[in-house]
């Protein structure tokens, strides 16, 4: 338990692995193939349910790596779109990742996210990595018309991180980790508060309850 970039007190490292498992759960849920749940279209524009999987995949690759202090290699972080099994390839990456997180001492590490710009605090990182799947899950879930399963304490912490995520423009849109933010309504509950502030749009996605 410690203090976190977002100034909350939580075990970010016990959040994350909540969100991965879920990202894996629903992700699992895919059937098919080229013509399948693996064409279906994302709530990331322009990625289909593949290409998200596959980034989400890279990703946890990416951080475990980081994790180990050689997450400035871009091999690490390189996307495989033509994968046979995407759901076992994603899920051997979420076990990946949350096996290097949960090695002693890694919130006191520095991570090198090359995406992001150079080397955090583990546990600024890690609090990247949990919204991040907190999010993913959720474009997941909305691809696919599932609801999401994750509780209250998870979607209030995810969104202390999303809170401090820059919103200045030029960050933000193609290129950059997030979609400009969208305008959040009065009495927005945690996840649709998260997920508009990272750019999503949870009402044209209804089926996930988002």
């Amino acid at each position: 338990m410690g203090t976190d970039c977002t100034g909350v007190r939580m075990d970010v490292v016990a959040l994350d692995r909540i969100a991965v498992e879920e990202a894996a759960r629903v992700v699992e849920l895919a059937r098919g193939g080229d013509d399948g749940d693996w064409a279906r279209e994302t709530p990331c524009a322009g990625w289909d349910l593949r290409r998200l999987v596959a980034h989400m995949t890279a990703q946890h690759h990416g951080f475990a790596a980081a994790a180990r202090g050689v997450g400035g290699e871009w091999e690490y972080w390189r996307e495989e779109r033509e994968v046979g099994e995407p759901g076992r390839a994603h899920r051997a990456a979420a076990a990946a990742v949350l096996s290097a997180f949960a090695e002693p001492g890694v919130t006191a590490r520095e991570f090198v996210l090359p995406e992001l710009g150079g080397g955090f605090a583990g546990r600024t990182a890690i609090g990247f990595h949990f919204v991040d799947y907190v999010v993913h899950a959720w474009d997941v879930a909305a691809a696919l018309g599932v609801p999401l399963r994750l509780t209250d304490e998870v979607l209030v912490a995810a969104l202390a991180v999303a809170r401090r995520v820059p919103t200045d423009p030029s960050g933000r849109g193609p290129g950059f980790a997030f979609a400009p933010a969208l305008k959040v309504p009065e009495g927005a509950g945690p996840l649709e508060e998260t997920l508009r502030l990272l750019g999503r749009e949870p009402q044209a996605w209804p089926a996930t309850g988002g």
